[in-house]
């Protein structure tokens, strides 16, 4: 993971545990204040909120708790690893696309991040500047050359 993703994680999990948490719990409390929980369906939503929230906050932890926080800037060379920003050719069309290999709950493909274990990042781990990557995508095999490898 890398020192953005982490701390993204721990902003998330504060968030969880000191705003979602209170607010669902006094949403439990005004719900049960409503009468009978067998046929009050406010109390079971919020129950299921709490659930969900709880869930999430268990598997941050989790995560957070087993990270390797791996930071891109202090790693180099001439070979797409983790971390790397890549810049491609899409050798049909002419048209460049750059992404950056991230760890799978860092991964935004609006951003540009993808996760290391996408078929599109195990398609260029290894590789280097002038070689050409083949992906299978939906559409068919997509033919791809490594213009320019960044560490930033």
């Amino acid at each position: 993971m890398t020192p953005n993703g982490h701390a993204s994680l721990k902003e998330e999990l504060k968030r969880l545990k000191e705003i979602e948490r209170p607010r669902i719990s006094a949403e439990i409390g005004v719900a049960r204040d409503h009468g009978d929980l067998k046929e009050n369906a406010e109390w079971h939503a919020a129950r299921e909120k709490q659930s969900l929230i709880e869930g999430r906050i268990l598997d941050i932890e989790d995560k957070l708790a087993r990270a390797e926080v791996i930071d891109p800037s202090v790693l180099g060379g001439s070979r797409i690893k983790f971390g790397a920003r890549v810049k491609l050719e899409d050798t049909e069309s002419g048209k460049m696309v750059e992404y950056r290999i991230v760890g799978p709950d860092e991964s935004d493909i609006n951003t540009g991040s993808i996760s290391v274990t996408s078929p599109m990042a195990k398609a260029m781990i290894g590789r280097e500047v002038g070689d050409e990557i083949n992906v299978k995508a939906p559409g068919g095999i997509r033919h791809y050359e490594v213009v320019e490898i960044n560490w930033q």
